[in-house]
């Protein structure tokens, strides 16, 4: 493991007349981030395949370590490797590309490296991951690789209401409060960082960056935190010195994640000149608690404009990693497989806001007032985070919840065929 912060305290004069010279495969800090996420592809989620899981006719499969866990293996690995090959294709990238973006973010699992643990994680990734750069160079696009760490829809749960029940799936499968108080875990995540790095170092004109981990739980307190901030300097040498010694760097960017503290916490994190190609990532959703749910069309367009300002003043590259146009949590098992919505009042605990009918699953049930609002919003958060480096949209397609899709929207009206597009120029005032 190279960590950057001993790095730095015992060779500052040598790192510091190296690091400048950084060409990262895009041109951040000038060019804008527009892109979109992958998700559902190299790690399932429920609520983006929901027919995955149903037709397993097993309710305790509820993600990717159950979904290996409780069934036949030979099975389970027939329907990943079909799903892999058919949820995402170079036809998306092309479409991708197509639509004006230039970058994807593409999620994967710790289990696609090491299962050396025991856990009951398919296998089989790898490959697909290739596949994907390959792709993204045919189609001039830019590849983030995510290490997402907790798998959705245990993520957005963890990271907003049950973090003591729940599993932390992308660490090795153990409470989330084990995976940082735990050496061997934090070791084997390393391990996998240091395996994507050296993979991909030479190849940064296409795979530009790499996240070290997907929204970390800053909330679980101080220790949390450390080891977190431990973490994103060990990354740091992993990432950008792969090739085992200090002058030698490459041009792979280092994204880390808030931890869900805001950004004023990490200010002064990482500073230049000791660090270059350090980018925070950022999410921003408004549908994961109640008060959120309760919100009017107007009051999500107001939030989601007043969050500009903060992006364009902090001292790092900020992306906005993950978004979406959908103001509600009323997308099948988006809370969770078989939990319900606060939206509706069948989550537990919520109190009911109104119908989810219209508002989630295939845009031929929306109305042309919803389709407005949701152009209206998707306008507001592209434009309020270009504020800073840019945005992902979360996430390119869905098998039933439309509102949350980039490709439904642009065969639907709702996000222009041009991202720099605008339909209300003034939505932000």
């Amino acid at each position: 493991m190279r960590s950057f912060q001993a790095i730095v305290l015992c060779t500052l004069s040598v790192v510091s007349s190296s690091i400048a010279a950084i060409n990262p495969g895009f041109n951040y800090g000038s060019n804008k981030v527009r892109g979109v996420n992958l998700g559902g592809w190299l790690v399932l989620e429920p609520w983006i395949t929901p027919s995955i899981f149903d037709n397993t006719g097993d309710s305790r499969i509820i993600d990717e370590y159950t979904f290996g866990k409780y069934q036949d293996r030979a099975t389970a690995l027939g329907v990943l490797q079909n799903h892999w090959n058919t949820w995402i294709t170079e036809a998306d990238f092309s479409a991708i590309a197509a639509a004006g973006l230039n970058h994807v973010r593409l999620p994967i699992g710790y289990w696609a490296f090491d299962v050396s643990g025991g856990e009951p994680y398919i296998q089989g990734q790898l490959p697909y991951l290739d596949k994907a750069v390959t792709w993204a160079r045919n189609h001039g696009l830019k590849l983030i690789i995510d290490l997402h760490v907790l798998t959705t829809p245990v993520k957005k749960l963890l990271t907003r209401e049950s973090i003591l029940s729940l599993y932390l799936s992308g660490c090795l499968n153990v409470h989330l409060r084990s995976w940082y108080r735990s050496q061997s875990n934090i070791d084997r995540t390393n391990a996998v960082i240091q395996q994507l790095a050296n993979t991909y170092k030479d190849q940064s004109s296409v795979v530009t960056a790499i996240a070290a981990l997907n929204e970390p739980l800053g909330s679980l307190g101080q220790q949390m935190l450390s080891v977190t901030k431990q973490y994103w300097f060990d990354s740091y040498g992993n990432i950008r010195y792969p090739y085992g010694n200090q002058q030698q760097q490459s041009n792979t960017v280092l994204i880390i994640a808030d931890a869900f503290q805001g950004l004023d916490y990490w200010r002064g994190f990482m500073p230049s000149p000791q660090y270059q190609g350090v980018m925070m990532d950022i999410h921003k959703y408004q549908m994961f608690s109640v008060a959120e749910n309760q919100r009017s069309n107007q009051e999500h367009i107001s939030v989601a404009c007043s969050q500009g300002a903060s992006l364009s003043s902090f001292d790092l590259w900020v992306v906005v990693g993950e978004w979406t146009p959908a103001a509600t949590d009323c997308a099948k098992y988006l809370n969770g497989r078989g939990v319900g919505s606060r939206y509706d009042g069948t989550y537990p605990g919520s109190t009911r806001v109104g119908s989810c009918k219209g508002l989630t699953g295939s845009a031929s049930t929306f109305s042309s007032s919803y389709k407005t609002f949701l152009r209206q919003y998707w306008e507001a958060q592209a434009t309020a985070y270009e504020q800073g480096q840019g945005w992902i949209q979360w996430t390119w397609k869905a098998e039933n919840a439309d509102e949350w899709s980039y490709q439904a929207g642009l065969a639907n009206g709702w996000i222009p065929q041009n991202p720099t597009s605008r339909k209300y120029p003034n939505i932000c005032g």
